[in-house]
């Protein structure tokens, strides 16, 4: 219970208190609306009861005129609610859109390693489209509509009380059957967002893999995966319907055994002549304006119902903690000389096992630090703490002696480039891609990274050259040329700090010795972090760390570690074999 209030004064606090002026003026409108609409009840008794009787032609004029007017105030103010409205709640869609896609890119690694990218697709353009019910012109019209309601009941009991109160009746029980039929149904909703997501994510994901499933025969068993998600989807939305199909059967029955008791007991109050026809057609017409807005109320409420389900779940992602903490990472870092050092770093991705443990080291400021060992051992841990894409558990990571938990990412990303071994390509053109870091870039600074990464050696022999379109993630390209316009892109950002995870690992002979030139441009006066299977490519670098088992095993130069005979040497000797 304790969560539902404080989703419901989230909502209210960030979506209408902020518009309160236009929810206003469209409670106005409603209102105005409504009253219009009450016009029609009473001309009726007033032409069935005194015009028509009389025979006065002029009269009854007056009361087509009265009643005509009252529609055209009633179509004008529904436009202009529609205008108002519902134009504000797709605006306010859109915006909460932005601030949900912001959000998720302020969030840490971790976060996006734990949830399906399709799963996330859904929360910013699925879930937020439910504030559309409470900006739009639904809370209004709830609102509008309960005005609306207490009138008609009071003119209601005007005209006749006993009828009313038999009506009231009925109208009670159907409230209660939607009170509670609101608090089951509400966690049906929010379920069904969570199904939808994982089904939408698998579907993502089915779609990204295509090729390994088609490679590996296994349609039948992805189908079937799918199969079981839109199953789950289905049942939710199942036993939703049955729960609005009570609703609307109980209005139904209820509201119709109301109406025959009135046409009961308004039939024997016109013979006993204590009500006139005119009275009866009114009191079934304000009836009418009475009962509508309740059953539109249960319409209404269930929408409500779904938009805050939705809402719930934008609420706790708008509250998780961003990963660039303004209160925490306080340190703008404005020039970085790049002198980076490891003190007594332990890391883990579970609390009860550390895969990093007690890592102590210098990277001095241009030097190239090689991480070598067997896989699993750690070396893409230290390189992710690095590129603050994780964070020690314990231990402190310093660059130009700031401790790198204090210090505002964006700063210190600015002047970091990153090479990896199944680096992303984005859909577009080549120039697109190596421009991503700098889009401002002038022409001769693409040319010099281009040339620097032999990015020309292959896109020469395109039609299209730089402005060849690559497919999604660079699925046109062989996977030595997605490495190296990888690394013209890490050329062109020009960073202080270059991490390299396995950047030659796709490569042909040819190509990496192309590369390896390109590289060693890339690192020169640059801290670098190189993880290299083909230890060949590392041998001169400033330091090796032999990783193993989350600990720095060995730590020295190529030679000095050959000189050892220890773990590099194995290592080393074993792939000067193969």
């Amino acid at each position: 219970m304790r969560k539902k209030k404080v989703s419901y004064k989230w909502a209210f606090n960030e979506f209408i208190w902020p518009r309160k002026k236009i929810i206003l003026i469209g409670f106005i409108l409603i209102l105005i609306k409504s009253l219009a609409g009450l016009v029609l009840p009473y001309a009726s008794k007033s032409l069935l009861d005194d015009v028509v009787p009389s025979g006065d032609t002029r009269t009854l004029w007056m009361v087509i005129l009265i009643v005509c007017v009252a529609i055209l105030v009633q179509a004008l103010t529904s436009f202009a609610l529609t205008r108002l409205l519902s134009v504000e709640a797709q605006y306010l869609i859109y915006k909460l859109r932005t601030q949900v896609q912001r959000k998720l890119m302020s969030l840490p690694i971790s976060f996006f390693d734990n949830n399906k990218s399709g799963a996330l697709v859904s929360r910013v353009m699925t879930d937020v489209e439910g504030v559309r019910n409470l900006v739009g012109t639904g809370l209004v019209q709830l609102l509008g509509g309960s005005i609306t309601a207490v009138i008609s009941l009071f003119i209601l009991i005007k005209i006749n009380a006993l009828m009313t109160v038999f009506v009231l009746i009925p109208v009670a029980v159907f409230a209660v059957v939607a009170l509670k039929s609101f608090e089951y149904i509400r966690p049906i909703f929010r379920k069904r967002r969570i199904i939808n997501a994982e089904v939408t994510g698998r579907l993502t994901e089915t779609l990204n893999g295509v090729r390994v499933i088609k490679g590996f025969n296994a349609e039948d068993q992805e189908n079937d995966a799918f199969n079981d998600g839109a199953m789950k989807l289905f049942l939710n939305v199942k036993k939703s319907l049955t729960t609005q199909a009570l609703i609307t059967s109980s209005s139904t029955f209820l509201l119709g055994l109301a109406s025959a008791g009135i046409m009961g007991i308004g039939g024997y109050f016109m013979m006993d002549e204590t009500m006139t026809f005119g009275e009866f057609i009114s009191f079934t017409l304000f009836l009418g304006f009475m009962i509508a807005p309740i059953v539109q109320m249960s319409n209404i409420g269930s929408q409500l119902t779904e938009a805050m389900a939705g809402l719930d779940r934008t609420q706790e992602l708008m509250e998780i903690t961003e990963e660039d903490n303004t209160i925490v990472r306080t340190n703008n870092l404005e020039i970085i000389k790049g002198d980076i050092a490891y003190n007594n770093v332990s890391f883990g991705y579970d609390k009860e096992k550390n895969v990093l443990h007690n890592i102590s080291f210098e990277a001095p400021s241009g030097t190239v630090t090689a991480l070598v060992g067997s896989s699993g051992s750690g070396k893409s841990t230290i390189a992710g703490l690095a590129a603050t894409f994780l964070n020690p558990v314990d231990g402190s990571i310093t660059v130009d002696g700031h401790d790198l938990a204090f210090v505002s990412l964006k700063s210190y990303r600015k002047n970091l480039g990153v090479v990896l071994q199944d680096d992303f390509l984005f859909d577009g053109t080549i120039r697109d891609n190596i421009t991503f870091p700098r889009p401002a870039a002038s022409e001769e600074e693409v040319l010099n990274a281009v040339e620097g990464a032999y990015v020309t050696e292959f896109t020469d022999k395109f039609e299209d050259g730089l402005e060849t379109v690559i497919g999604e993630r660079g699925v046109k390209l062989s996977g030595g040329q997605k490495q190296r316009i990888s690394i013209a892109r890490a050329l062109l950002a020009n960073p202080k700090i270059i991490i390299l995870d396995e950047a030659t690992s796709n490569l042909d002979t040819e190509s990496e010795l192309f590369i390896q030139k390109s590289l060693n441009t890339l690192m020169k006066n640059r801290t670098t972090f190189v993880i290299a299977h083909r230890l060949s490519t590392i041998q001169q670098a400033d330091q090796i760390l032999v990783i193993e088992e989350g600990m720095i095993a060995e730590c020295g130069k190529h030679d000095e570690l050959i000189a050892k005979k220890g773990r590099y040497f194995e290592l080393f000797t074993y792939q000067s074999r193969i």
